[in-house]
């Protein structure tokens, strides 16, 4: 049975292929965006996927952003928290905005987003909670203390929420990636992007589907009995 899924951050590269997996898994799909209007309503018009604008780091707008949501699609009961950005530096050069950017956009982002679906999903009985880690979540990675704690915070969070929820019908999970081929890992310089590959046994990138399959099982009724859970999609870069 389809439900209505929220992915953020849900326009571009693992994003849009979770809302396009969760699409033709047969939910009704609502994926929001922060900044790139035009990217946004090219993938409306290519999916036929309803696209909100907000912004995941503030409390409010989340809030406002699901009651609209749920006006026009209804309520949220599967949610997907993928919106992310890094702003990288080693930390002896690190800025204060740096580091406060990314623990807002890619940890704070998914209690405003369950703070604002979680009283649904509890009166209705029924919830899927997917939360986008990484693999430098898990292993740490240069030049990355605020993405890497963030992506760590998540991991903690997820298992804390799903204590909380699972005698609700609840689940809350955790998919990390690896390096995935995407516009955010090819931004990174190619000398950088070969030593990365070459520490990856399958030899290659991951692609977004790849990630988005995963998602779209931890939505599924059938997956009920997984909660807590971190799925490490890497390539066997890391081995938890």
């Amino acid at each position: 049975m389809g439900r209505v899924a929220l992915v953020t951050g849900g326009t571009r590269g693992i994003g849009g292929a979770i809302s396009r997996g969760l699409k033709a898994a047969g939910h009704t799909v609502a994926a929001t965006y922060h900044g790139n209007d035009e990217a946004a309503e090219a993938f409306r018009k290519e999916t036929g996927i309803a696209v909100f604008k907000w912004d995941v780091g503030d409390f409010d707008a989340c809030q406002a952003g699901l009651e609209k949501v749920a006006a026009e699609l209804g309520p949220v009961e599967v949610l997907v928290n993928n919106a992310g950005i890094t702003k990288d530096g080693m930390l002896h050069k690190m800025a204060a905005d740096q580091w406060n950017a990314v623990i807002q956009t890619n940890l704070t982002s998914a209690f405003n987003m369950c703070r604002a679906a979680i009283a649904g999903m509890r009166e209705s009985g029924f919830g899927r909670i997917v939360n986008i880690a990484s693999v430098n979540g898990q292993k740490g990675q240069m030049g990355q203390t605020n993405y890497a704690a963030a992506k760590a915070g998540l991991i903690g969070f997820s298992k804390s929420l799903a204590l909380e929820t699972a005698a609700k019908g609840i689940t809350v999970n955790v998919v990390a990636p690896g390096y995935t081929e995407t516009d955010m890992v090819a931004a990174v310089p190619q000398n950088v992007l070969d030593k990365i590959v070459a520490q990856i046994p399958v030899g290659r990138l991951g692609q977004a589907d790849e990630i988005a399959h995963s998602v779209c099982f931890l939505a599924s009724k059938e997956a009920g009995f997984i909660t807590g859970a971190t799925i490490s999609i890497n390539g066997g870069q890391y081995m938890a």
